[in-house]
């Protein structure tokens, strides 16, 4: 099977990952693929192919000994911004211009910049409708296709391990993770980025929730009485700074990211996602949110705003800067490998 065809097949696999679930996975349907997986592992020779109960699939391919155990990582779940069921991918040669996907959607390149760089080559879509999910699928397609490789290979190469993880896209992928068990000396998250490129950074990344407690009143007497949720919503959207949201920043510049958000009368909910790559400044975008819904009481009385927030990931840059002097050596790693 070629990696093209892994990820064809992959994206058949509705995936998606539900920040609301309290599961893990959120989603018992991220247990159908890594299953497939597991099964795959096993017909390529990975003996030791398993899921475990929170859907984390294991497995590792056979080196020679003495030489360092290297880790490849990528996700199964994808996006719940999007539809990720009854994907419609094709196969397209690239020669220049707007890709239509249907009707009414096309991928530009005055959107998507990248296409510039990729006339001549196959690239795979979908119909418009839903996501492809190749975010991460054509990470776990590359890393099984390596795999191949190397079990099919006479070449002497170290232990390869390889996971497969749920819950990536709500922040939650590395929760359950069984690092110890995994066993790997340096490892690799494959998961975006132009080809070649090697990343030891990224935003320290939180969650927040506020629920508005409204006041329902007549509006023939609602002066000085009613609280409306839904513009109590807007107001503390309005405490925050403007010009700090995805559309202005680029970078290494933080951001808050309302990604969500209902409302009515009696009650109203936002919901946001706060990066930044700096640890202080993280947690000031933190504090700043916390200000507003403070304010939004002081002016509406306690507990009209609840916020609820959550830490997702921190910044690896933290712990690999420290000892960054193991990059190379890391490097030589994956050459040994035969991944260069």
């Amino acid at each position: 099977m070629t990696v093209t065809e892994r990820l064809l097949h992959y994206v058949s696999f509705d995936t998606q990952s539900d920040e609301s679930s309290e599961t893990c996975p959120s989603t018992a349907k991220q247990k159908l693929l890594g299953e497939a997986l597991v099964e795959e592992m096993r017909a390529l020779g990975i003996a030791d192919a398993r899921i475990d109960a929170d859907g984390y699939v294991y497995g590792s391919v056979p080196g020679t000994p003495g030489a360092p155990a290297i880790g490849l990582i990528a996700h199964m779940d994808t996006s719940p911004d999007c539809s990720g069921r009854d994907i419609k991918p094709r196969i397209v040669e690239y020669t220049g211009g707007d890709i239509a996907l249907n009707d009414t959607t096309a991928l530009s390149p005055a959107d998507f910049p990248i296409l510039n760089r990729s006339v001549g080559k196959h690239l795979i879509v979908t119909d418009g409708t839903t996501l492809l999910g190749a975010d991460d699928k054509a990470g776990v397609a590359e890393i099984l296709s390596a795999a191949q490789l190397l079990l099919t290979s006479e070449k002497p190469h170290g232990t390869v391990k390889l996971a497969f993880t749920p819950d990536e896209e709500i922040g939650r992928g590395a929760d359950r993770f069984d690092v110890k068990g995994f066993g790997a000396d340096y490892a690799y998250t494959v998961d975006g980025g132009a080809l070649g490129e090697l990343e030891y950074e990224n935003f320290n990344a939180a969650s927040a929730k506020i629920e508005i407690c409204g006041k329902s009143i007549h509006p023939g007497s609602a002066k000085g009485q009613m609280v409306n949720a839904a513009l109590v919503a807007m107001e503390l959207h309005g405490l925050l700074p403007a010009l700090e949201t995805p559309y202005y920043t680029e970078k290494y510049k933080g951001f808050y990211h309302l990604v969500a958000m209902r409302g009515e009368t009696e009650q109203a909910e936002l919901q946001y996602i706060i990066r930044d790559h700096d640890r202080a400044k993280f947690e000031a975008r933190k504090a700043v949110m916390e200000k507003a819904c403070a304010e939004i009481d002081r002016r509406y009385g306690a507990g009209t705003a609840v916020l609820t927030l959550r830490d997702s990931y921190y910044n690896m840059k933290e712990k690999i800067a420290p000892c960054m002097f193991l990059i190379e050596n890391a490097k030589k790693a994956m050459e040994s490998v035969g991944v260069t």
